[in-house]
């Protein structure tokens, strides 16, 4: 609703203090909620009948118009300057105290009048917490401190009611309390979130004497002497704060309590008031706690993040402080970022983001050094206990049990030392001092390309991943200070660059130096039984120097638009020989960054069963020594992904592939022989049923064709030689069991054939929540269908035993027919809010030469519940044979490779068959991608 012209102003000299207009808001005071003018309006519209309730309800109702209308104005004008924040957050400060204002007017000089008070009869408004600082979001809670000289009055008592329902009728979160001075200063010493919210009280209205005497008595009786014991306290919740919201990388930060985030900015704040008594931020760099550019990186910082949380209440209508992959799309259209250079507009929004996070941390360690200097916080623990700390080389020295530098002219004369002081952290087991640190950071363009050429400085780079045991350490340090990209500056665009999917967990560069603390872990030996095959082949021996540059190369190439590993490896052509690399290990290097992804998409997009794919992957690696670099950069970078992305699963599939490969390398191509492996399974399968008699076991070995025998198990062989053991035509027998080795639970079916029985039990399964994450089926010489799936539950597990039966019986039903797949699983087939976002161009391909005898159909798209069913289904209504299908899944993208011939026994060579298959492949996506939004 459109309000009335504003009243004419009262002159200057009539104004109350808290009527003058700000000039610091997003757009004109008047414009937003003009106090004097409103006042006027709301005390000429009070009804003179109906008592409270009436004036109450009348008061709500024009102050509610006010409200809406100046909340629709800040909302346009930070549409129009997205970024920003600070004038916004005073904007919805200053409606929220006229607010608050009006409704005290309101009940102490019409609900409640008392012209004439008793000293006991006075009462002040105070604002405390975010509020008293003045920085509020769009749906901030109103913390509010009713202040009483002496135990609170029946009148105090009335005016407080009074104004909390008119507030609360405006739909504002108010937190309250009504204390005495005393009570104040009594709840403040036992209770430091308490303490905390008082330190940022504001006056706003009533009885001024009375707030001025808390202020001083705060200060005098609480604050001053205390400074230790509340400095320990903000760091020890900073420190469980961070333990609760994990790593400052993490892909849906929390912009109030993440690490980073305003919390760590206010905490500064509250400490730096505590100590030095002063609200003025710029007086950090006059007390010498920051220097200028310091503190434009902290402004800069705090806009942003105060920018992002706007932008997220405003979007969601609510105090959302969660910036889920969602939320993330919408604030960076909100903030004005566009698609460009290969990356959409939300994967540079959360760069920013990410950059601004790491300049918040990097500030709170300079700021905490300061505390150290002025022995505000007590000195670590060891220090205490040990007061003479590692022998250090000259130039340096031990301050507050870091390493520190002594004469930083001295140190800035040999620009090596840059370098050098990571290594000397490394060798001594010291952290960096903070004053160190900053000196480095602001001396990055000593580092240039004669530097970046010269043996010294690539002997101690190498030796900082290769030779002290703590690669992580040395490398994040360096990434923090900007070291990393200075020194390789080709690295710099992936710093902080979040790439938007549900699969990676960590920033690019975050990701890197993961994958290198992997690679650190199992040379010591700490992941032996974890991962067998790579420990192995790293005690045996591989050039390190390759191993450690091709990981720290690996995703360089991120972020354009080209193919990352061709673009990474034409990058290690370059960086590679300037980290001091020989030509044969820079080509090597290169080759491993170029086809760093090759293992991966073998082992887990192609059925490593079929020994055409064993074939072509030993052609691509040609060396031994290809395949151990390639096995052991393969584990890392799936295991750097994120948590619980490594498994039993992955492992098996790329342990069997490296075996094999390992195998065709050493023996030649013709060990991977169809017939050598039917025969070595038929032989194996004799000595597993030893006890059958020779009749059962000659049927059995007899019935099925080759394909069987080379794409299964011995395990699954002996279960299909129970199930289909005096099997009666109509019936359906069914095995579930885990397979341990593998993180899943295999499903084993035996029944007769006929077009179509993948999709069924693909249809089957989906019902059942069952995520397929392998299967293959044959047809028996006799007319029976053989099928083997591995699935996992919808937390990528294997099923836990109770829950077995009901999936037989939903299986079971399904295959009946008393259950329609096709209209059952339409009310599962559903995307969650959250995971919308994300959107995954399909692509299909159809190839002919990764299998001796099947076309390979690889399908890759956005991933949903009732996906494998409806591409199963489609390709069954087409006549399509499956034999096989592999299916890898990477967080909210799925590739779905299905083995088929036509329904002759043929491949699919046709362009025309190819194109008519690929278009209904592509109308059932489409279908069910919009079924799934709905």
């Amino acid at each position: 609703m459109t309000l009335p012209p504003p009243a004419s102003p009262a002159p200057v000299s009539d104004l109350r203090p808290e009527d003058i207009l700000p000039d610091d808001l997003i757009a004109p005071a008047a414009t937003i909620f003009d106090l004097p003018a409103l006042r006027a309006r709301l005390f000429d519209s009070l009804p003179a009948e109906g008592g409270e309730p009436a004036i109450r309800a009348a008061t709500v109702r024009l102050l509610n118009e006010a409200r809406h209308a100046g909340r629709e104005t800040i909302a346009q004008a930070f549409a129009a300057q997205p970024r920003n924040a600070f004038p916004v957050t005073h904007a919805y400060t200053w409606v929220t105290d006229g607010l608050v204002r009006l409704c005290f007017e309101v009940a102490t000089e019409v609900l409640h009048p008392r012209p004439n008070p008793t000293a006991g009869e006075r009462l002040a408004v105070l604002a405390v917490g975010g509020y008293g600082r003045g920085e509020m979001a769009p749906h901030s809670d109103v913390d509010l401190l009713f202040l009483t000289p002496h135990k609170i009055t029946a009148w105090a008592e009335s005016v407080i009611e009074s104004m909390l329902y008119m507030l609360w009728d405006l739909k504002l979160k108010v937190g309250h309390a009504s204390r005495t001075v005393k009570d104040c200063l009594r709840l403040g010493a036992e209770d430091f979130t308490i303490r905390t919210a008082m330190l940022e009280h504001r006056y706003l209205i009533g009885h001024r004497p009375l707030a001025e005497d808390l202020d001083k008595r705060l200060w005098n009786d609480l604050f001053k002497g205390s400074e230790r014991a509340f400095v320990a306290a903000k760091l020890e919740e900073r420190g469980e704060r961070h333990r609760k919201q994990g790593l400052r990388y993490v892909v849906e930060p929390n912009v109030k309590e993440g690490k980073g985030g305003l919390r760590d900015l206010q905490s500064l704040f509250w400490i730096t008031k505590y100590i030095h008594r002063t609200d003025d931020t710029e007086a950090m760099v006059r007390l010498g706690v920051f220097r200028p550019e310091e503190y434009r990186t902290f402004h800069k910082a705090e806009e942003f993040l105060w920018a992002t949380r706007c932008h997220m209440h405003l979007a969601t209508g609510r105090a959302v402080e969660q910036l889920t992959f969602d939320m993330q799309v919408e604030v960076a259209d909100r903030m004005g970022y566009v698609d460009k250079g290969g990356r959409r507009a939300v994967e540079w929004f959360m760069q920013d983001y990410f950059r601004h996070a790491t300049a918040v941390g990097d500030l709170t360690r300079i700021f905490l050094t300061s505390l150290e200097a002025e022995h505000q916080k007590d000195a670590p623990l060891i220090l205490r206990m040990f007061k003479r700390g590692p022998q250090v080389k000259d130039g340096y020295e031990v301050v507050h049990n870091r390493l520190a530098i002594i004469d930083p002219k001295a140190f800035l004369t040999d620009k090596m030392n840059l370098l050098r002081i990571f290594e000397e952290a490394l060798r001594t087991g010291l952290l960096i001092h903070p004053d160190a640190m900053r000196l480095v950071k602001a001396n990055l363009t000593l580092i240039d390309d004669d530097m970046r050429t010269d043996r010294e400085a690539q002997r101690i780079f190498m030796d900082l991943m290769l030779k002290h045991g703590n690669p992580e350490r040395a490398l994040r340090r360096m990434n923090e200070l900007g070291v990393l990209a200075a020194f390789i500056p080709e690295f710099e665009p992936i710093v902080a660059m979040m790439q938007f999917n549900m699969y990676h967990a960590f920033t690019v560069d975050e990701h890197t130096i993961q994958c290198i603390r992997h690679l650190s872990e199992i040379e010591h030996g700490d992941l032996t039984e974890e991962l067998p095959v790579a420990s192995h082949i790293l005690r045996e021996g591989v050039n390190r120097k390759v191993i450690y540059v091709a990981l720290l190369l690996h995703d360089i190439g991120k972020g354009r638009d080209e193919d990352h590993a061709v673009l990474g490896a034409q990058i290690a052509r370059r960086v590679a020989p300037r980290l001091g690399l020989g030509k044969q290990e820079s080509a090597t290097v290169e080759w491993l960054v170029r086809y760093h992804l090759l293992m991966s998409d073998m082992a887990q997009k192609r059925d490593i069963a079929d020994p055409r794919t064993v074939r072509d992957f030993a052609k691509a690696v040609q060396t031994r020594e290809r395949l151990d670099l390639l096995t052991v950069l393969t584990v890392c970078d799936i295991r750097g992904v994120g948590p619980g992305v490594w498994n039993n699963w992955k492992a098996a599939l790329i342990r069997a592939l490296y075996r094999q490969t390992r195998r065709a390398l050493e023996d030649g191509m013709e060990a991977l022989n169809r017939e050598n492996r039917g025969t070595e399974a038929k032989r194996a399968l004799r000595e597993a049923l030893a006890d059958w008699d020779s009749k059962d076991l000659r049927t059995e070995t007899q019935r099925h064709y080759d394909p069987y025998w080379q794409g299964l198990h011995i395990t699954a062989h002996q279960v299909f030689a129970r199930l289909l053991r005096d099997i009666q035509q109509d019936e359906i027998k069914i095995d579930i069991h885990p397979d341990e080795d593998r993180d899943a639970t295999r499903v084993c079916f035996a029944l007769q054939d006929h077009p179509g029985i993948f999709s069924r039990l693909a249809g089957a399964l989906a019902l059942s929540g069952a995520n397929v994450v392998d299967a293959r089926t044959f047809t028996s010489k006799d007319g029976y269908a053989t099928a083997a799936f591995w699935i996992q539950d919808a937390d990528g597990s294997p099923y836990e035993s109770a829950r077995i039966p009901r999936l037989r019986d939903t299986i079971r039903k399904t295959l009946l027919g008393e259950v329609k797949p096709r209209e059952a699983i339409q009310s599962r087939d559903k995307l969650k809010k959250r995971e919308r976002a994300f959107k995954v161009p399909t692509s299909i391909t159809f190839d002919n030469e990764g299998s001796d005898i099947y076309t390979i159909i690889e399908v890759d798209t956005r991933d949903r519940p009732g996906l494998l069913y409806d591409l199963t289904r489609t390709l069954a209504e087409a006549h399509v044979y499956i034999a096989s299908a592999v299916i890898a899944t990477y967080g909210e993208q799925v590739v779905d490779s299905f083995y088929v011939k036509d329904m002759f026994g043929l491949k699919y060579f046709s362009p025309s068959k190819q194109r008519t298959l690929e278009r209904k492949l592509r109308d059932a996506i489409a279908a069910g991608a919009e079924r799934a939004r709905a």
